[in-house]
C-alpha cells in the first residue's frame, strides 16, 4: 500500500540502527527491494557495534529507531541494566536465530563427561554441570561465557540452558559482555570459553575450527522473539504516519523474506552491500536453513533457524514481553516489585500491529496473549496450523496469567513472589 499523499508523512528522512546480524535482514531487504521507499520514506541505516550503542542513540534521538533484542524495549522502560527510557514496539523482526557455542577444549570435556551431550542440548548442559562441578573442586578458574548484552534474549537463553543443567549462572561461572562482531576473536584468544551469540557469529566460529553449537535457541524455546523494531515512545506519539509507514514497509519485507526462494538472495545482499563483514557461504547457511554445528562434519537441517514472518511471527505477544520481565526478576535484575502485565502492555503494542496489518490486509491473531510450552509439532496438525511449536527445553510451562506460577517453578530464582503477587493480584 502506498502512503499517499505523501504529505502525510511527519518525517519522510529516517535514520535507523542495526547491528551486523543475519536477522538484521528485514532492514536490509526493506531498504533494498525498495518496501521503504514504496511507503515515502528516505531511510539510511546505520551500523553499530553494540546494543548499548542501539539503546543510547535511540533514546537520544540520534537515530529514529532500531533493530533491537526483544527483551530490549521492555528492560529500557524498567531501567533494568541501565538508563530508564520509554521504548515501543509494534513489530518483531523475526524468531529463533541464535545459538550457544563451547570453545573445543571445554566441549570435549563435556561430551567426554556424557557422549549424548554431542546430540542433546539438555545432556550437554547437565554433562557442562558436572564439569563445571568438578572445576571448582580442583580450584581452577571459573569458566566464562559471553553475552552480548546484560538483558538480552542471548543472556535469559545462556541461563535458562544453564539451569535446565543445574549450573547456577551466577555463581558457578561468569558472564561477560561483548559485542555480537567482537565474540569470535574472544573465543580464539580463550578470553572465554563459550558464548550466547546470533548468527553468523556461531556459524564463523564453527567454521574456524574454534568451537561447537550446543544448543540453538529453537532448542532452548521453539519460535521464541528474537529481534524487534523499537523507538522511542516520544517519537512514536510525534510521528505516527510515520512510524506506520515504517511498519507497513516491514511487514512486506518479513513476508517476501520468508519466501525460501528468496533466503540466497538475500544472503547475496547482505554480504555484497557491507551489512555483514563475512562471505556469502557463511551467511547463506544459517538463512537458507542450514546449521553447521561441527567443524568438519555436516550441516544439518534447520529449516526454522530464521523464522520472520510465518508463524505469527511479526505479532507483538505481550505474553512474550512478560517472560522477559519474569527473567529479569528470576536473575535479579529487578529488586521492586510492578505490575508485570501493565509494563507488557506499556511497551509491546499488538493494537498498533493489528491496526496496520489490517491496512494492508495482512492477517493477524485476535488475541493478545498466548501460554508458552504447549504446543508441540504433533498438536499443530489438529489445531492453529498457523502457528509453529513453541516448547522450552526443559518441557516447564508459561500460561497466561500465571507469571509467577512459572517463577515458582524454577529452583534457581532471585525473584521475591511474595512482594511480586502483591504487586500483581489486581492484574492477573
Amino acid at each position: 500500500m502506498r502512503v499517499t499523499p505523501m504529505t502525510t508523512l511527519e518525517k519522510k528522512d529516517i535514520k535507523l540502527g542495526y547491528i551486523p546480524l543475519t536477522d538484521c535482514a528485514p532492514f536490509a531487504v526493506a531498504k533494498e527491494k525498495g518496501f521503504f521507499e514504496e511507503q515515502g520514506l528516505n531511510v539510511s541505516l546505520s551500523r553499530e557495534h553494540s546494543w548499548a550503542s542501539i539503546r543510547d542513540k535511540v533514546g537520544l534521538g540520534v537515530l529514529d529507531g532500531a533493530q533491537m533484542l526483544a527483551s530490549m524495549p521492555v528492560a529500557a522502560r524498567l531501567g533494568a541494566a541501565g538508563p530508564r527510557l520509554d521504548m515501543v514496539t509494534g513489530f518483531v523482526l523475526d524468531l529463533n536465530g541464535n545459538a550457544i557455542t563451547l570453545s573445543n577444549r571445554l566441549y570435549d570435556a563435556v561430551v567426554a563427561t556424557d557422549p549424548d551431550a554431542e546430540f542433546s542440548p539438555l545432556a550437554a548442559t547437565q554433562a557442562l554441570n558436572l564439569v563445571i562441578k568438578a572445576n571448582t573442586q580442583n580450584k581452577r578458574p571459573k569458566f566464562r561465557f559471553g553475552v552480548v548484552f546484560p538483558v538480552s534474549t542471548q543472556n535469559y537463553e545462556l541461563r535458562y540452558w544453564l539451569g535446565c543443567g543445574g549450573t547456577n549462572p551466577d555463581t558457578d561461572i561468569d558472564i561477560v559482555v561483548i559485542s555480537p562482531p567482537d565474540m569470535v576473536d574472544h573465543l580464539k584468544s580463550g578470553d572465554i570459553d563459550g558464548y550466547c551469540v546470533g548468527e553468523p557469529w556461531n556459524t564463523v566460529a564453527v567454521l574456524g575450527g574454534l568451537g561447537h553449537v550446543v544448543a540453538t535457541k529453537y532448542e532452548l524455546w521453539n519460535n521464541s522473539p528474537e529481534k524487534v523494531f523499537a523507538v522511542a515512545k516520544g517519537w512514536a506519539e510525534k510521528h505516527p504516519h510515520s512510524h506506520r509507514a515504517l511498519l507497513r514497509a516491514l511487514m512486506k519485507a518479513c513476508a517476501w523474506l520468508d519466501q525460501p526462494e528468496n533466503r540466497l538472495v538475500t544472503a547475496e545482499l547482505l554480504t555484497a552491500r557491507g551489512y555483514i563483514d563475512q562471505d556469502l557461504e557463511t551467511v547463506a547457511m544459517s538463512l537458507c536453513g542450514i546449521s553447521q554445528r561441527h567443524p568438519g562434519r555436516a550441516p544439518e537441517d534447520a529449516p526454522d533457524f530464521h523464522v520472520f514472518n510465518r508463524y505469527c511471527a511479526n505479532f507483538p505477544w505481550l505474553n512474550q514481553a512478560e517472560w522477559f520481565i519474569a527473567e529479569m526478576y528470576r536473575w535479579g535484575q529487578l529488586k521492586n516489585p510492578v505490575s508485570i502485565s501493565a509494563i507488557a502492555e506499556q511497551v509491546y503494542l499488538p493494537e498498533l500491529y493489528r491496526e496496520v496489518a489490517n491496512e494492508i490486509g495482512v492477517p493477524c491473531p485476535a488475541i493478545n496473549r498466548k501460554t508458552e510450552g504447549n504446543l508441540t509439532p504433533q498438536m499443530l496438525q489438529n489445531f492453529a496450523p498457523h502457528m509453529g511449536p513453541n516448547q522450552f527445553l526443559d518441557g516447564k510451562r508459561f500460561d497466561v496469567g500465571k507469571v509467577l506460577s512459572y517463577l515458582e517453578q524454577h529452583d534457581l530464582s532471585h525473584a521475591n513472589i511474595v512482594e511480586l503477587r502483591q504487586s500483581n493480584e489486581t492484574h492477573g
